[in-house]
């Protein structure tokens, strides 16, 4: 066999069952070895597609995923997608053609050195020089990528490279953490935590998506029942308490103060379980660095000034949690002013359920969403002004029902994501969320799910423009500029594509539209005109004093 050949047997042996990608002259020898394997390639429209399709697939797995593309413009292609992973925390192997290594000395048509170009955005990457070490950076490369904190790594294989003859066999695969593997926190932070916790008046958990990646949502929902302390979670957190939960105050993390905000101004104690800093800063609700944080999660804290734990608690989250509600005799019941912030937070939620103004409010929209998806259903949302909307009103029952991208925030990956989630979950329902704007980025995947036989609905918020910067730039200058723009008729590109498209005319139509596009066996678009006006909201709650 040839080193590619090695490669694919490799990528067998970790389990892998889909690459995403496409065909390039440089890594022909791949595509040819994996027509005879057991892995499925799925040729997509363009590599970023590619890389976000495995982006959202090791989120939603745990299990890398692969995306494959050949060297120069179609290496570059992937590098949103990959860097995203990597910010997100997601695991991703993406693998490069490249180039003969007889030719890397000299000015080379396509020639970039991607191990470079891959270093900032990757956990760790390397080119393969020798045949014969092809199982040992697979199986590194594999390890890494799903060790706590997951992330993006980076393979890079020369064309001469791949068509050498080699002997040898995949590696057996360790026990990485993540599949089995724990490491425990020690008693000392367990109980100095437990004791911070009694004291607390008035303490306040604030929960990421790192307690969703260690599957510890059944014990934080445990923890929080038995000492009685209210939940925060943010954007990459939903669902890791139910939603419905009546120590849930649901999600922060807007730029604007918010509800949430309320919440961190009368805390005595933040107990952050899996929370990771690139999601939120933490100088956004501990300014002055005044508010006592344990740190519960698998790595140690991250320097910030804003956030200096009193007591890390690293180690197994669930395992930790556990331990300690059995060294904590916190008694009483949680801070009324919380619970009072929670009324509040749902009746702002609810008052949209028959709204009937035309362009149909965000809030509307979001709030019909909910209400036809069920709670092991998937929502996939893109980045704009629709995220953040998302984000305040989509609430879950369940841990990564909401996919949000916000490590790195990249537009344009719900499509794929949708792809990707359907991928693994045929049986649920799927609903990509996005802008015009993000929508325009890679509707072109639509074909790739049409010819997959993937059936999903992509939800568009129609504005005409980028909404999320026409805010800002009211908020700052009173003006916006350079956000307008002109769409296709999306129902009439629907159906060019072979899909079902819809077209909003009133908020009423939200709800039936809905459920028939969810029951169509084609990919299906709506279009819903979107009212943004409601975007200045968030600022003018911004200089308000009480969340009522």
């Amino acid at each position: 066999m040839n080193t590619a050949e090695l490669l694919v047997q490799c990528l067998e042996n970790e389990g892998v069952r889909y690459i995403f990608g496409l065909p390039g002259e440089e890594n022909m020898e791949v595509l040819n070895a994996l027509e005879k394997s057991s892995i499925q390639f799925i040729t997509t429209r363009h590599e970023q597609g590619a890389a976000f399709m495995a982006d959202v697939y090791g989120r939603l797995t745990g299990t890398a995923g692969v995306c494959l593309s050949t060297l120069g413009p179609g290496a570059t292609n992937l590098i949103t997608g990959v860097a995203d992973a990597n910010l997100d925390c997601a695991p991703l192997v993406a693998i490069t053609g490249q180039v003969g290594t007889d030719r890397m000395h000299i000015e080379t048509h396509q020639y970039l050195d991607l191990v470079a170009m891959f270093a900032p955005i990757t956990k760790w990457n390397a080119q393969i020089v020798r045949p014969s070490i092809t199982p040992e950076i697979v199986r590194k490369a594999f390890k890494v990528a799903q060790s706590e904190k997951p992330g993006a790594v980076h393979i890079d294989l020369p064309e001469n490279i791949a068509a050498m003859p080699v002997t040898g066999s995949p590696l057996k695969q360790s026990n990485d953490r993540g599949k089995g593997g724990k490491i425990y926190a020690s008693y000392h932070s367990l109980g100095e935590a437990a004791g911070l916790i009694c004291k607390a008046k008035n303490p306040l958990i604030l929960v990421g998506n790192g307690a969703i990646r260690s599957y510890a949502s059944d014990a934080l929902t445990e923890f929080a029942t038995k000492l009685n302390i209210p939940v925060v979670n943010t954007f990459m957190g939903k669902g890791v308490i139910p939603y419905t939960h009546p120590l849930s105050l649901w999600t922060m993390g807007l730029q604007q103060r918010d509800f949430i905000s309320y919440a961190f101004d009368e805390t005595d104690l933040v107990i952050a379980v899996g929370y990771d800093l690139v999601e939120y800063s933490p100088k956004k609700w501990n300014a002055s660095g005044a508010i006592p944080i344990i740190h519960i999660s698998e790595n140690t804290a991250e320097v910030d000034s804003s956030y200096i734990p009193k007591v890390e608690v690293v180690g197994d989250i669930a395992d930790a949690l556990d331990e300690i509600i059995h060294r904590c005799d916190r008694e009483g019941k949680p801070n009324p002013q919380a619970i009072e912030l929670r009324h509040s937070i749902r009746a702002d939620y609810e008052q949209y359920a028959n709204d009937i103004g035309y362009p149909v409010k965000p809030q509307k929209i979001v709030y019909d969403l909910r209400q036809v998806m069920g709670a092991e259903d998937i929502v996939i949302s893109d980045v704009g002004a629709h995220k953040m909307w998302m984000a305040r009103h989509y609430h879950c029952d369940r841990p990564n029902t909401c996919i949000i991208s916000n490590g790195f925030a990249a537009m344009g990956i719900a499509i794929p994501g949708a792809l990707a989630a359907k991928l693994v979950y045929p049986e649920r329902q799927v609903v990509a969320v996005t802008g015009d704007g993000g929508f325009m980025m890679n509707m072109q995947e639509l074909e790739t799910a049409v010819r997959l036989g993937l059936s999903f609905v992509t939800l568009i918020f129609n504005d005409g423009g980028y909404g999320l910067i026409e805010w800002k730039q009211q908020v700052h200058y009173g003006r916006s500029a350079y956000t307008q723009f002109g769409n296709p008729d999306f129902v009439k590109l629907a159906d060019s594509m072979g899909l079902k498209g819809y077209r909003i005319e009133s908020a009423a139509e939200l709800v039936p539209t809905l459920k028939e596009a969810l029951a169509q066996s084609v990919p299906t678009i709506i279009d819903c005109p979107v009212d943004y006006r409601e975007n200045m909201l968030f600022s003018r709650r911004s200089s308000s004093t009480s969340p009522t």
